[in-house]
């Protein structure tokens, strides 16, 4: 991982200012920042670590701890809660089998909450990786994490 580190930080020619791009880059293939990543982009950068990590706890975008494969972000904004989200998050826990930040034993998924998608005129929502799906309901969950076993 080391010498990706230098590899991705080098690309983006050792620029602080372009921190967010070389987390981003860095937690593609593991889909979480390890804290030896972490420590690395500092030093590669020339910044503190507190830096670093600052940025990658603050976004949540970004994972300091392990996630599955395919992180589901499930909206809680009020025009989601107001559509049905409290019946729609029941579901997708009593699927999965995982509370809210938790991942499933096989690695594959985990849930997470978000303040907003941006997608309200579909609510209720989530994200899975990058795909937004909205207008949702439990057979309607049901069926898109189906098409990702």
């Amino acid at each position: 991982m080391l010498s990706t580190v230098k590899q991705v930080v080098t690309e983006h020619e050792h620029q602080p200012s372009r921190l967010l791009e070389i987390l981003r880059c860095l937690q593609t293939s593991t889909n979480y920042l390890a804290e030896e990543t972490i420590i690395q982009v500092a030093k590669e950068l020339d910044v503190p670590i507190s830096q670093v990590y600052g940025v990658a706890t603050f976004y949540s975008m970004y994972s300091t701890k392990p996630r599955g494969k395919y992180v589901i972000r499930f909206c809680e904004s009020a025009p989601c809660h107001i559509e049905g989200a409290a019946e729609v998050l029941a579901a997708i826990q009593g699927i999965l089998g995982v509370d809210v930040d938790e991942t499933t034993d096989n690695g594959k998924f985990s849930l997470e909450l978000t303040s907003c998608l941006g997608v309200c005129g579909v609510a209720p929502a989530m994200m899975i990786n990058s795909t937004v799906y909205g207008n949702l309901t439990p057979k309607k969950v049901q069926e898109v994490l189906m098409t990702l076993e």
